[in-house]
């Protein structure tokens, strides 16, 4: 299995970015490949209603080997 790529993030308090507003947290994926989680990354991040507050980022979930 290949490593798969989630973007988070939400809306935050404010312009510090340290705690999101409860209710506000948003989980998408999971994405096989950089790709399709950068699209959706741009998706969330350039839509319509740009608020300073939110802010979103791709994570990349550790590839997990069998022993």
């Amino acid at each position: 299995m290949g490593q798969r790529y989630w973007v988070v993030g939400g809306e935050y308090s404010d312009c510090a970015f340290k705690q999101l507003q409860p209710g506000t947290e948003r989980l998408s994926g999971p994405f096989a490949d950089e790709l399709h989680a950068r699209m959706e990354w741009q998706r969330l991040t350039f839509r319509d209603h740009c608020h300073a507050t939110e802010r979103y980022t791709i994570c990349i979930e550790p590839e997990v080997r069998a022993q």
